[in-house]
């Protein structure tokens, strides 16, 4: 793992040179990617780091997306806006997640967990748009601290009764009663909040709207999977509880992406409605976590990776028409299609990916998750219409609005776009509809599948 980590250090050097860390960013990405053809259960281990497939997606996510983040935020350079203290801050938030997903004994995946927050509230609170961010920063602030310290001495307690917190050596936990469910409720609710989950969504929208443009596609392409790549780590130790509890958290999954959708039809300010969009699909996420089946967990962290690079980009092209329209308000910015008619494809693009078109991977995820949960318990098969139907809704109110109708008198002819900004929707594009084409890549390997493997070899 250190010659990940490393190289991430070394580009510190290049904090005050904007075009080199591109460069080292985008050398860091091949050098991640390179590792995919390694039939790996849990390698690269050494120093209580180590790496499976999904820990392999979501670090090579978090580069990808940083990539595009440093390639999206030339505003910040061209304004002379702290440019060297954004480029550490978001290396720092960098090697955080890094930490996060490599990591391989619980109490330093806590500790990485937490520390990610702190350079998010640094991005909203230096760089957002309005005073409102402060709100926004404390808001997301509390909402993650609050619920995170109740699994400090959750962690605390497993360790004194196993002696161990290292996630390969550690086996479901035999409990019973009602303190056992209390222990399992306050375990996995920091993830809950971060995934977000339903009811514990508040601080989400808050925080998008009022980020930069690199808060917003760094939030809703990497951060958002820290939940539920903390909740397949954790599960493991309370299998038996869990199973016995799944109804609930997928009754609350589907339901609550219900409602969340219906909430997206009524919103006029473009990322908002991005913003409560990502906590329906999240709501997905969960229920095929919780189902405990492979078809499951397989759907959940494909859906999480296409999701990464689909918002991202919807983020990004929102900060486009921010920039040139100085509102986010759909009744502002309607009508695009006649005033940047270039971004109407760009738009149709991520559009119908969010909507999980064919051949894009949250196409892929879905069709697992619904296997999974039509598997789990029929009935479930009512929430997954309403979810879907109106998920397609919303993302036909969102592209029609904003691209139909009379534009607004007071705008000025502009710019349709730049090539810097259709090379970054174009790499948000690429992989969310190639990787379609070497799925195995993203699925998730059963110990059945790695033991043939050995058997094999």
């Amino acid at each position: 793992m250190l010659k990940l980590f490393l190289p991430l250090i070394l580009l510190m050097k290049f904090v005050k040179n904007w075009s080199s860390f591109q460069i080292g960013l985008l050398m860091m990405s091949f050098l991640t990617g390179s590792l995919v053809y390694q039939n790996f259960f849990f390698g690269s281990l050494g120093f209580s780091l180590g790496m499976d497939n999904i820990s392999f997606l979501m670090i090579l996510l978090s580069v990808w997306i940083m990539n595009l983040v440093i390639l999206a935020s030339q505003g910040v350079k061209n304004k002379l806006n702290f440019s060297s203290g954004f480029i550490l801050t978001n290396l720092m938030l960098l090697i955080f997640l890094f930490l996060t997903f490599s990591v391989t004994e619980y109490m330093y995946f806590y500790v990485s967990f937490e520390m990610s927050l702190i350079p998010t509230l640094i991005l909203i609170m230096g760089w957002g748009y309005q005073p409102e961010r402060i709100q926004a920063g404390v808001y997301m602030l509390f909402y993650t601290l609050f619920f995170s310290l109740p699994l400090l001495g959750s962690l605390l307690i497993i360790y004194g009764n196993e002696g161990s917190l290292m996630m390969l050596s550690m086996s479901s936990l035999n409990s019973n009663g009602m303190l056992s469910e209390i222990w399992y409720l306050i375990t996995i609710m920091a993830f809950l909040v971060k995934l977000p989950m339903y009811v514990f969504h508040l601080w989400l929208p808050k925080a998008h709207v009022e980020a930069p443009v690199a808060g917003s596609m760094i939030l809703a392409g990497v951060l958002l999977k820290l939940g539920g790549y903390g909740l397949i780590r954790v599960l493991v130790l309370f299998q038996t509880i869990s199973k016995e509890n799944s109804w609930v958290w997928v009754s609350f999954g589907l339901i609550g992406g219900t409602l969340v959708s219906l909430m997206c039809l009524r919103q006029i300010d473009i990322k908002s409605l991005i913003a409560y969009s990502s906590v329906a699909h999240m709501g997905l996420v969960l229920c095929g976590i919780m189902v405990f089946s492979w078809w499951g967990l397989s759907g959940a962290v494909i859906v999480m990776i296409g999701h990464g690079l689909c918002s991202s980009g919807l983020f990004c092209l929102a900060n486009i028409v921010y920039e040139r329209l100085g509102s986010r308000s759909l009744l502002i910015g309607k009508g695009l299609l006649s005033f940047m008619p270039s971004m109407g494809l760009w738009w149709f693009l991520l559009s119908v990916c969010n909507m999980a078109s064919p051949p894009s991977l949250n196409l892929l995820g879905e069709i697992n998750l619904i296997i999974s949960l039509v598997m789990w318990e029929k009935i479930t098969s009512l929430g997954l219409v309403t979810l879907s139907f109106f998920s397609a809704s919303y993302v036909l109110y969102m592209y029609s609005l904003s691209q139909h109708g009379l534009f607004y008198n007071g705008l000025y002819s502009c710019c349709s776009g730049k090539m810097q900004e259709y090379l970054v929707l174009f790499l948000h594009w690429f992989p969310l509809n190639v990787l379609i084409l070497n799925s195995n890549l993203l699925s998730v390997s059963s110990p059945k599948d790695y033991s043939n493997y050995k058997a094999k070899a």
